[in-house]
């Protein structure tokens, strides 16, 4: 897929963010969106997966660590067909397979049950050392949130990351500098984020989240350092793509309104013509 075929994707996993969220009165539109753009390279030009067959042997692995922007990655699957799209409008209500947050058990193309911060990593370098053990050919991939990076077990699976040097993992930080309740500097700074992860071996990469050529050459420069692990440190813009959410921390965890709604898929929709238009 191409960088124009990549951003239209991009806007329409907006829109599945926006319209999950809102049908279930609750969820995190602000991380989905600044992430949208990661998940769309991850799942439509980087990864080894297979939409008819979920479960393939030598599939590369993906762990959403920050497990709350769950509506980012389903409307992600959805999109990438491992099920119908129309399926977003039943996230988080009674019986449906779209709980809060991933659910391996029941949810096509999930690789991990996750949600609780900060164990997400530990279960991806888990999954990156059992594919060195075993000869295997598939890469992991975790994304971890930047206020994610407060807790001490990120910490604990970078270090043995490095040590075991498992140059088949890549970490994609998304920076967007916002968390629940404010600006990550200001509640409880993890910067410099480059300088942390280079201490634990890590090979450092800078990235705009928000870029597709940016993104390209980040994963990359990680698919070919060999001898430790890859962190990509993509800076991001919480709430990309709706005006009203942008750069917000109060729309980490909150549902748009009925009005809200229709400006938000309105921009959204305007942004399709455009991209439709070049």
């Amino acid at each position: 897929m191409e960088k124009l075929e990549l951003q239209k994707m991009a806007n329409e996993i907006r829109k599945g963010i926006v319209t999950a969220v809102y049908n279930a009165k609750s969820g995190h539109p602000g991380g989905s969106l600044s992430a949208a753009d990661i998940f769309t390279y991850l799942y439509f030009k980087e990864m080894n997966i297979d939409p008819k067959n979920p479960k393939k042997e030598d599939r590369d692995r993906f762990v959403l660590s920050k497990g709350h922007v769950a509506p980012g990655l389903y409307s992600t699957l959805a999109n990438r067909g491992f099920f119908p799209v129309e399926d977003l409008k039943t996230l988080r209500h009674v019986g449906s397979y779209l709980q809060g947050h991933p659910d391996m058990k029941h949810i096509p193309g999930v690789d991990m049950s996750s949600g609780s911060l900060g164990q997400g990593l530990s279960v991806a370098v888990g999954m990156a050392l059992s594919a060195k053990m075993d000869n295997k050919s598939y890469r992991v991939y975790a994304l971890t949130g930047d206020g994610e990076l407060q807790e001490g077990q990120i910490w604990e699976a970078a270090m043995f990351a490095g040590h075991r040097k498992l140059d088949n993992l890549v970490v994609i930080v998304d920076n967007n500098n916002l968390q629940i309740d404010g600006c990550i500097s200001d509640v409880c700074s993890p910067y410099p984020i480059d300088k942390k992860f280079e201490a634990f071996n890590f090979h450092v990469i800078n990235a705009d989240a928000n870029d597709f050529d940016s993104l390209e050459a980040a994963f990359k420069e990680a698919r070919e350092t060999k001898g430790m692990p890859s962190v990509i440190i993509a800076k991001s813009i919480k709430g990309k793509g709706v005006s009203f959410m942008q750069n917000k921390a109060s729309w980490h965890g909150k549902a748009p309104n009925d009005e809200e709604y229709e400006i938000a898929m309105k921009e959204l929709e305007k942004a399709g013509e455009e991209l439709c238009q070049k």
